[in-house]
């Protein structure tokens, strides 16, 4: 297995209102065109309305949570054996993790049709909190997946 990647993982450094990675990742998965400024705008609004729904006085604990409530511990993997095709569980960590978490999450709020963008991320970030809505509902997926196919775990190197 090669183990290349850690070293080419670019560091994402703080974000300038709330000094916290995840947020600049969030702002990083949502800009769009290279329109930073348009997405860190979006994201600190939709976070803090988030939190004021939410009855927090910290938004980046509200993210925090959501973005834990939708990160996934198992993915599968096709691996072919023997002249069949199976899907494999393997555990995900650590950056992987968030990478499915964010992308879910941004993913989810740009599939919410007939408000601004903003509105769409704080409501998805809201349903995350809360573990409903289309991102946390991807997780289950990928989880039953898992569970489904734990048969074949063993098939994993």
């Amino acid at each position: 297995m090669r183990k290349v990647t850690k070293s080419l993982q670019r560091k994402v450094s703080p974000d300038r209102k709330y000094q916290s990675v995840l947020v600049q990742r969030l702002i990083n998965k949502s800009m769009l065109n290279g329109k930073k400024q348009v997405a860190e705008r979006a994201v600190y609004s939709a976070i803090e309305n988030a939190a004021k729904k939410l009855d927090s006085e910290n938004p980046v604990e509200v993210l925090e949570k959501a973005i834990a409530n939708v990160s996934p511990d198992f993915e599968v993997k096709s691996r072919r054996v023997g002249g069949a095709n199976y899907q494999i569980p393997f555990p995900i960590s650590g950056h992987r993790q968030l990478h499915f978490a964010f992308s879910w999450l941004v993913q989810a709020a740009r599939e919410r049709k007939g408000m601004p963008y903003t509105k769409r991320l704080e409501l998805e970030i809201v349903d995350a909190y809360n573990e409903t809505g289309a991102a946390f509902k991807k997780k289950e997926d990928c989880h039953r997946m898992a569970e489904a196919n734990r048969a074949f775990a063993h098939f994993a190197r």
